[in-house]
């Protein structure tokens, strides 16, 4: 899988080369191209940014220079991705979406953003993502572009050592109705006075299939209760409706009442 990235900032990118992505590309299993969008930028300052229309704080990416990047590094399998608080939320289901993609090219937005004409030129041309991380604002795409990259690249065949790993997220797509991942432990069994799980230890598979998911409930409700709310109440067995309802989440079992809906 390719993965192109223009951005004015190159060196935010030496990451691609380490841990992870990095030995996925000396395996040939993903290859990274990095660009500085001044270098289709051909003043004599390499100005890639102007004052807005309509006026305003800040400054606007121009669009000669998107447009001459764009045009160089797009292939017609190409998908374009952008960087943005007001894009769509970039989830796990998203990130196995543009995995199944031969090459993703992301544009690194700065200031106020890219010139609106650029995105709404290349919806003609590619499929056009525009993603965001989340609800706050960056300086910058370069970061989000980081974690869009590893989320997708860990998703690529061959790219983590344990196939299963992908499988057992949390959020993974089909796992545990949308429950995050409950706590893990390895050895010592006990560090600072605090035991692993017995049952962790027990070596019966059933008991901690029914101990890990207990665990994730639990999890979820505290860290991430909005999860709990997509929960789809005929999924739940009676060991699932009898915690809900230890966590004062019962309404959660029943067909047709979300406690959590408002």
């Amino acid at each position: 899988m390719r993965f192109d990235v223009i951005t004015i900032f190159p060196e935010y990118f030496s990451p691609l080369s380490a841990s992870l992505l990095g030995k996925a590309a000396d395996k040939g299993l993903l290859s990274f191209g990095v660009h500085d969008l001044r270098d289709w930028a051909y003043d004599r300052h390499r100005t890639v940014d102007d004052t807005p229309y309509g006026g305003g704080p800040g400054m606007v990416m121009k669009p000669a220079p998107w447009g001459e990047a764009l045009d160089d590094v797009l292939t017609p399998e190409s998908r374009l991705v952008v960087p943005t608080p007001s894009g769509r939320p970039f989830t796990q289901a998203v990130a196995g979406e543009l995995a199944s993609a031969p090459h993703l090219v992301f544009a690194c937005g700065r200031y106020e953003g890219i010139d609106s004409r650029v995105m709404a030129h290349y919806r003609d041309v590619v499929e056009v993502h525009e993603l965001s991380i989340g609800d706050y604002v960056l300086a910058g795409g370069e970061v989000a572009v980081l974690v869009m990259v590893e989320a997708v690249s860990r998703l690529v065949p061959g790219v983590l050592g344990n196939a299963e790993s992908v499988s057992d997220d949390s959020f993974a797509p089909g796992r545990m109705e949308t429950l995050v991942e409950g706590p893990v432990y390895t050895k010592p069994p006990v560090w600072r006075d605090r035991e692993v799980p017995a049952v962790l230890k027990s070596g019966h598979h059933g008991k901690i299939a029914r101990w890990r998911r207990d665990e994730a409930f639990r999890r979820t409700a505290a860290l991430r209760p909005d999860l709990l709310a997509r929960l789809d109440p005929k999924a739940l067995d009676k060991h699932d409706r009898r915690l809900l309802a230890e966590l004062g989440l019962g309404d959660l079992a029943v067909p047709g009442r979300h406690a959590l809906d408002g």
